[in-house]
C-alpha cells in the first residue's frame, strides 16, 4: 500500500506548494490536488481553485520524489490535446512523477460549466472522457495520430517530446461501482479510482475486493495495475487502512473535507500517512 495526501482547497498558492514539500518529508508517497472550475457547496460557497498544471509545475520543481497529480481532471471539459501536452511538460519538470487521474468531473463543478455552455449530460461527457483519453493516449506516443471521433478530431498530429514515464504516464480512471459500462472503461487504463454509485464515499474492503477479482478477470497485468482507495484518518491508524490493502488495494489517498484551507491541512501532513 501507498499513501497520498489530497487537499480540497487551495486558498494560498505558495501555501500549497510548501506542502507538498512537507508531505515528502514527512513519508508520504503521493500528493494530490484538485481540477475545478467553479466548485461550489451547499452553505459553504465556491471552493477556492487554482490552475493545476501551473500548482503542479510549482510543486515539480520543489520537489524530487513524491508522486503527483490532479484528483480528478474532468476529462470531458478539457481539450485533450493541450491536456496531453501539459501532462507531458510536467511529467519533464518532475522527471517522471506525473499520475494523471481523469473522471467525467465533479458534480458540483456542474453549475460552473452550465453557465459557460458546456454539455451536462452523462452520456455526452462519458463519449467525451473515452474519446479524450484516446487521444491524450494516442498524442503521447509520438507518432502522426489520426482520430476521428464524434467529439473530438485529429488529423495527424504527432507531438514531442515523449512522456518521461514508459510506456506511458500511469492514467487513473475513476469507476462507479458496480456500473458495467464504468467498470468496462478502466480495463484499458493503469489504475482504478472506486467511487460508490451515487455517493463520493469508498468502498468496502468487501466491493474493493471484488473490483480488483474483476480486473483480475478481465485484464491482462493485474500486478501494473492500481486499486486507489481512500478516507480520513490520524497518524499511525494502519488498522483503518489494512482492510483495503488485504482486499487489494494498492493507494490509500487521505482526505478530509473538513480540513478547510491549506493551512489546516499542515499538521496532518507532518504527522505521516497512516500506516
Amino acid at each position: 500500500m501507498r499513501y497520498a495526501y489530497c487537499i480540497n482547497a487551495a486558498d494560498d498558492f505558495n501555501a500549497v506548494v510548501d506542502l507538498a514539500c512537507e508531505a515528502e518529508q514527512a513519508g508520504w508517497d503521493g500528493f494530490f490536488i484538485p481540477d475545478g472550475l467553479a466548485i461550489e457547496v451547499p452553505n459553504a460557497g465556491p471552493f477556492p481553485l487554482f490552475d493545476p498544471w501551473v500548482l503542479l509545475g510549482a510543486m515539480a520543481a520543489r520537489t524530487s520524489r513524491i508522486r503527483i497529480g490532479t484528483m480528478i481532471t474532468p476529462v470531458p471539459r478539457r481539450r485533450p490535446w493541450k491536456l496531453a501536452r501539459e501532462c507531458v511538460t510536467v511529467d519533464h519538470l518532475s522527471r517522471g512523477r506525473l499520475i494523471f487521474s481523469a473522471g467525467l468531473g465533479a458534480a458540483e463543478d456542474d453549475a460552473g460549466f452550465h453557465k459557460v455552455g458546456e454539455a451536462m449530460d452523462l452520456p455526452t461527457r462519458a463519449e467525451r472522457l473515452d474519446e479524450g483519453l484516446a487521444v491524450i493516449d494516442g498524442l503521447w506516443k509520438g507518432t502522426p495520430l489520426a482520430f476521428s471521433g464524434r467529439h473530438f478530431r485529429v488529423d495527424g498530429m504527432a507531438m514531442a517530446p515523449l512522456p518521461v514515464q514508459k510506456p506511458r504516464i500511469p492514467v487513473w480512471v475513476v469507476a462507479v461501482w458496480p456500473k458495467p459500462k464504468s467498470l468496462r472503461r478502466i480495463l484499458a487504463w493503469d489504475g482504478v479510482i472506486s467511487q460508490k454509485y451515487k455517493s463520493y464515499g469508498p468502498l468496502a474492503p468487501d466491493e474493493i475486493r471484488r473490483l480488483r477479482d474483476y480486473v483480475a478477470e478481465h485484464r491482462p497485468g493485474l500486478n501494473s495495475f492500481d486499486i486507489i482507495t481512500g478516507g480520513s484518518t490520524s497518524k499511525g491508524k494502519g488498522n483503518v487502512v489494512k482492510p483495503y490493502s488485504d482486499a487489494g488495494a494498492t493507494w490509500w489517498v487521505e482526505s478530509d473535507m473538513s480540513a478547510g484551507t491549506v493551512q489546516k491541512c499542515f499538521d496532518r501532513v507532518r504527522a505521516g500517512p497512516p500506516a
